[in-house]
């Protein structure tokens, strides 16, 4: 699944993004929007990693949501 197919569906997702990171709120959620730019800051603030540790992160959420 490709990030537009992920941003164009993000409502249904959020569960998942919530599963993946716990410690991001709802309202987190809500900002970002399906923007996974917003997503990757959010992760490195939330978690203190680096903008390669959050799109690695993001790149291995991505690949699972096609199975």
């Amino acid at each position: 699944m490709n990030w537009d197919t992920i941003e164009g569906n993000w409502k249904q997702l959020k569960g998942n993004v919530k599963e993946q990171w716990g410690k991001l709120t709802d309202d987190h959620i809500d900002v970002i929007d399906g923007k996974r730019d917003q997503l990757a800051g959010k992760i490195q603030e939330t978690y203190g990693v680096t903008k390669d540790e959050a799109e690695k992160q993001i790149s291995d959420f991505e690949k699972r949501q096609t199975k």
